[in-house]
């Protein structure tokens, strides 16, 4: 198996940039929100994680089928 390291390391980078863009954006707002993420119970968690997961999957497939 091959791994491109340029796309991984290129993945990673811009996750960082979309995990810090709330925290730029809106840094007075991001503490009520952590604090209301904080109050949701584990169930309501995994389903948010899974629906981000499935929903970057999805853009993933589609970016790749144009191409």
């Amino acid at each position: 198996m091959n791994i491109n390291w340029t796309i991984v390391l290129s993945a990673l980078g811009l996750a960082f940039v979309l995990e810090g863009v709330p925290y730029f954006l809106l840094p007075d707002r991001m503490p009520k929100v952590l604090r209301t993420l904080a109050e949701q119970p584990p169930r309501s968690l995994r389903i948010l994680g899974l629906t981000a997961i499935l929903l970057g999957l999805l853009v993933i497939w589609l970016a790749r089928s144009l191409h």
